[in-house]
């Protein structure tokens, strides 16, 4: 098959969805016990990195940008990941500390969408997550100057066998540390058939949450 084939089929893809219905009187009141819910079931599911999730930044100009991430923890109602503070998300966070999260978990046709204010979270918190990281992904995070423009794949490796010569334990640079995001908004969304999916948002007002029901 040609690769322009490929290329229509994977436009003209499509597919039903379907799952357990939303219903209001079956959720929590925190959607932080619905989230850990549904990671929970995500992993048991069998779904590979269900911890992955799309971090959408703004920068100064006001073009958005996304990548993949891992979410680290879930700890005070915040969503924590870890990351180079010189990257470009760390400098567009630095400028604008809002961001959105989605989580897309295909085999159980759900999403999650979060929104939410951004902080870098304690010193000791980052030093004891980098501490607890592979050696190889110790080293990468001291020596790559993340997002920024490098000479050749070669630069990259000398500047890591650069770090292995520095000696043992490593220490986090203070360029690289944990965000938190603290969520204002947070959307469920659970496919179903004929696209009448299910989407559940939670708004924060003070220390509660409302729970509102959207169309899909």
């Amino acid at each position: 098959m040609h690769r322009e084939e490929l290329y229509r089929q994977a436009l003209q893809q499509r597919r039903d969805y379907s799952g357990l219905p939303l219903h209001e009187s079956d959720l929590p009141a925190d959607p932080l016990e619905l989230f850990r819910l549904w990671l929970s079931e995500a992993v048991a599911s069998g779904i590979e990195e269900a911890n992955a999730m799309c971090l959408a930044t703004c920068s100064v100009d006001f073009k958005p940008s996304c990548r993949m991430v891992l979410l680290k923890d879930v700890e005070d109602g915040c969503f924590v990941f870890y990351t180079h503070y010189e990257s470009r998300k760390g400098k567009e966070l630095t400028w604008n500390p809002y961001a959105s999260l989605l989580f897309f978990w295909q085999p159980l046709s759900r999403q999650v969408r979060i929104e939410g204010r951004v902080e870098k979270v304690e010193a000791e918190a980052s030093d004891r997550y980098f501490a607890s990281r592979p050696l190889g992904s110790q080293i990468a995070a001291i020596a790559s100057p993340q997002s920024s423009i490098i000479e050749s794949r070669q630069w990259l490796e000398q500047a890591c066998e650069a770090v292995r010569r520095q000696g043992m334990p490593l220490k986090r640079p203070d360029y690289w540390g944990g965000y938190k995001v603290i969520p204002y908004e947070i959307e469920f969304w659970q496919g179903q058939p004929d696209r009448l999916h299910d989407r559940i948002r939670y708004i924060r007002e003070g220390k509660l949450w409302l729970r509102q029901r959207l169309a899909p």
